[in-house]
Formats: structure tokens, sequence, C-alpha cells
């Protein structure tokens, strides 16, 4: 798969222990920075469709606003219901401070 180029959004606009959401290759993307470190997933939440980027992030843990489902950012791997399905999870790299994303 290519990667995707996020001009919109700059990696320093993400601070650590911060989401954003950004629209990429018609997809909708959350991204986590954890310690300086990017990950990028599905924004939509696999229990209801909501924001994940509306949510809370707690180290490598982000939790949905809506009903508390937890994923790890780094796998997409479900920590806790009521979500049951995983994230799907796509690489990132960061080039003078442009996020590029495998979509």
């Amino acid at each position: 798969m290519p990667f995707e180029t996020a001009t919109s959004t700059k990696a320093s606009a993400i601070r650590p222990g911060a989401l954003a959401r950004i629209d990429i290759g018609g997809a909708r993307i959350a991204v986590a920075n954890v310690d300086g470190v990017f990950y990028a997933f599905d924004d939509a939440c696999t229990h209801e469709q909501c924001s994940l980027a509306e949510g809370d992030l707690e180290g490598a843990k982000v939790i949905c606003a809506c009903h508390g489902a937890e994923f790890d950012v780094r796998t997409g791997d479900v920590l806790a219901p009521p979500a049951t399905e995983p994230l799907r999870v796509y690489p990132v790299r960061v080039a003078d401070d442009i996020l590029h994303i495998e979509v």
C-alpha cells in the first residue's frame, strides 16, 4: 500500500498524549501521539461508530467517549468492552514534520 500524506496536519500539532482526526485517502483516521511516537487507526469505534479522536488517550490506550470501549492504539486490540472487534491500524512515518500514513 502506498503512504498517503496528511498535509493538513503537522506532526508537531499533535502533542504527546493527544489525539487528532485526519481525513486521508477517503478514510477517517485517528492519530495518537504516545510519548512522541505516532499511531494511526480507524477513527470509528467498532462498537457504535463513535469518533475515537473525541475520546481519551491514557498511555497507549484510547477510550471511546460514547460507551467506554478501550483499544490499544499500537495494535488495535480490544482492551475492554463493549467493543468486541479490534481496530484497523495503519503504519505511520514522519518526515519534515509531515505525517505519512499507509492507508
